[in-house]
Order: structure tokens, then sequence, then C-alpha cells
């Protein structure tokens, strides 16, 4: 059992990082460090999916030297697909801040708790 996962360290690595990003996710009531908990889930799944590509002993794919055999390369579309979800990962980054810079000007806190608590009080005014 052991061996397995010393051979497979980094797919461990990446459940670990997943897991943690997960919990902090779940039971974090700061926003902030609700995306920062997002951010740690998506570094984890992007390990996942760049050691699951990766084939020990195989090169790039780009052809050299006439080689055409694909057995010869390493899998692309792990790696097209984890620059992908970077590229997604920053802009909803930078969305959820912006959103989150919002809710602090209109609420003052960061705490979802809180913020809850008031949106209560305005529909409760409301009425």
């Amino acid at each position: 059992m052991i061996d397995k996962l010393l051979s497979n360290y980094q797919e461990a690595i990446a459940i670990i990082l997943f897991a943690i990003g997960f919990a902090t996710l779940f039971f974090q009531r700061n926003l902030i460090r609700k995306i920062i908990g997002l951010n740690i889930m998506d570094t984890g799944l992007f390990l996942f999916l760049t050691s699951l590509g990766y084939i020990e002993g195989r090169k790039a794919p780009i052809i050299v030297d006439g080689v055409t055999n694909a057995a010869e390369y390493v899998n692309p579309i792990p790696a097209g697909l984890v620059l992908t979800g970077i590229v997604v990962s920053v802009s909803v980054t930078a969305v959820m801040l912006s959103l989150s810079i919002r809710l602090y000007s209109k609420y003052h806190t960061l705490d979802m708790d809180e913020i809850y608590k008031l949106i209560q009080k305005e529909k409760e005014g409301r009425e």
C-alpha cells in the first residue's frame, strides 16, 4: 500500500490539496478565505490532471526527426485542459474578488453569516 502511495505521490498530494481547499470553502465564513479555498481546490485539480497526463520516458508532442508514432509522445490534451482551467480560474477569481469588494462596501463585512443577517433585516424593513 505504502509503495503504491509513494509511486503516485503527485496524485496523493493533489487529492490532499483538493480536500484542504474543499474544507476551507465549506467551513470558513469569510469570503476571502472561501476564494482562497477555491483556488487551492483548483490547484489540486490542475496538479492531478498534469500528473495523469505525464508518462515517464516520453517526449513533448512536437514532431522532430520525422517520428510520427503517437507512442513516443506525451498526451497533450491534459496540458491543454490545465491551461484552459488556469485561465478560467483567474477570471473567476477576479470576478469573485470584485463582488467581494462590492459586498464589503455595502455591508462593511465579509462574514457570510453577518451578510445574511443584514440581508434579512433589509427584507424585513421593506415589508
